[in-house]
């Protein structure tokens, strides 16, 4: 894979978490269900899993940048394993809405999961890793990507200040605390 491609790869990638930053956040809204803390935990670990595909296509692809988003991963599959393990009782309603049948943090343990194999897949490829005249400006298509995140990320952090305040958020959240 040669690094254009792997730039590519890494664009897609930040559509994809784009997505998942946006359902999640677009739930919240419509539905009116506040994010308890594992699940603040979690949009987190999505953004910062997003750092290494921003880093890539700024600077070209560097193994560094592919661990950066292995790491958040991985915490983040974590978060969401204590999240399904805390709702996995018979009986256990689970919280908030389902989507697809699963509900969001089962969502997110299949979403790490995944990164963390297609990360260690596009790792695989030696070629992209090869020494380049000088980085080059991200196009139009890049720039929307990081702008998406950055934005929902902002957004994200906003609601959560919301939400929390300047304490630790309830464990069930009902109301946003610096707005009652």
């Amino acid at each position: 894979m040669t690094s254009d491609r792997a730039v590519t790869l890494n664009v897609l990638a930040l559509y994809a978490l784009a997505a998942v930053l946006a359902t999640a956040f677009g739930a919240q809204f419509m539905l009116g269900e506040l994010p308890c803390p594992l699940c603040l935990l979690q949009r987190i670990m999505f953004a910062l899993l997003a750092i290494g595909p921003i880093l890539n296509i700024r600077y070209g692809p560097r193994p560094s940048h592919y661990a950066l988003s292995l790491l958040a991963a991985i915490v983040g599959a974590v978060v969401a394993t204590r999240q399904v393990l805390l709702h996995i009782m018979p009986g256990d309603a689970g919280y908030g809405t389902a989507l697809f049948g699963y509900h969001f943090y089962t969502l997110a343990l299949l979403a790490f999961v995944t990164a963390i194999a297609l990360i260690s897949l596009v790792l695989l490829f030696d070629r992209q890793f090869a020494s380049q005249p000088a980085p080059r400006t991200a196009g139009l298509f890049a720039t929307v990507a990081v702008g998406l995140i950055i934005a929902l990320t902002a957004g994200n952090f906003a609601s959560a200040l919301l939400e929390c305040g300047f304490k630790a958020c309830a464990d069930d959240p009902v109301v946003y605390e610096l707005l009652k």
